[in-house]
């Protein structure tokens, strides 16, 4: 990013005061949809959906491809206006925010990351921190900035260019930006699609640590077998709507999942940690 370009980033956040978040305590609501409802194209995407995120968890939302989940995501994140029902962050309507307030207390994570712009990583990274221009953190950047890239393995990358990356590299400096928001709710939509096995684990680690320092993490997976091992909760979704929700190991049952994938499965505990696994039926 160019200094000016940083420049201008950070002054749209800093001329507005903002109330910064207060601490929440675990288990409480950090983000709520009541009712919720979408349409696209003419077509009811979403309707119908009761999800709360609290603090201190991990949600995972699953479900086939078309089934709601990046939608569901994305009004949970205030980037997409519901037709009906509301959408609260930080127990007020999520219209009763500013764009600067609202990017103190929520972060978001797009399937695809995408620039037009050669940046260097480091700078892309500090593009998360712009919201807090201006406050009493802002001090916190250097080091906000340097642990998520940490946490994210891209440290190395530094001084590249972002659009010299691989897929899964940019996946991990697009987190790596998200980190360094240290917003108290993440909205991640398929973080580990473009990732190998290693980078998975780690993105789903991450998760599990800033849930146990306090944030709402929500998540959009396709591997069922991720959300089983890291979730706390787990929401099905099924044509627009909540299916199932819970724990895991309460939700993934062999009849709801076939009959949501429309594709046989079974689902058995892990021999040693107990965890569900699924797997799809196949002729031996």
């Amino acid at each position: 990013m160019s200094r000016t370009r940083a420049a201008s980033l950070r002054g749209l956040f800093a001329a507005r005061s903002r109330a910064l978040p207060p601490p929440v305590s675990p288990g409480c609501p950090v983000a709520e949809a009541h009712g919720l409802g979408v349409r696209l194209g003419g077509r009811e995407v979403l309707g119908g959906i009761d999800l709360t995120a609290r603090a201190g968890e991990v949600l995972a939302l699953v479900g086939p491809n078309g089934a709601g989940k990046s939608t569901l995501l994305a009004a949970l994140a205030a980037d997409l206006r519901p037709d009906q029902g509301e959408v609260r962050i930080g127990g007020r309507p999520v219209d009763a925010w500013s764009a600067p307030e609202l990017a103190l207390r929520r972060s978001v994570l797009p399937q695809a990351a995408t620039l037009s712009f050669p940046f260097p990583v480091e700078d892309v990274v500090r593009m998360g921190r712009a919201p807090w221009a201006g406050t009493a953190l802002e001090d916190e950047d250097g080091a906000a900035v340097a642990e998520a890239m940490a946490a994210t393995e891209v440290t190395a990358f530094a001084p590249r260019p972002f659009s010299a990356l691989s897929g899964g590299e940019r996946a991990r400096v697009a987190l790596a930006r998200v980190l360094a928001q240290r917003a108290p709710l993440l909205l991640l939509d398929e973080p580990t699609a473009a990732l190998d096995l290693r980078h998975q684990e780690l993105v789903l680690r991450i998760c599990r640590e800033r849930a146990r320092a306090g944030d709402a993490v929500v998540i959009v997976l396709h591997d069922l077998g991720l959300a089983a091992a890291h979730a706390d909760r787990t929401a099905v979704l099924h044509d627009g709507r909540i299916a199932a929700e819970g724990p895991p190991a309460e939700v993934f049952r062999d009849a709801l999942l076939s009959r949501v994938y429309r594709q046989p499965v079974e689902v058995f505990p892990h021999p040693r940690t107990g965890v569900p696994l699924v797997v799809p039926k196949r002729l031996s």
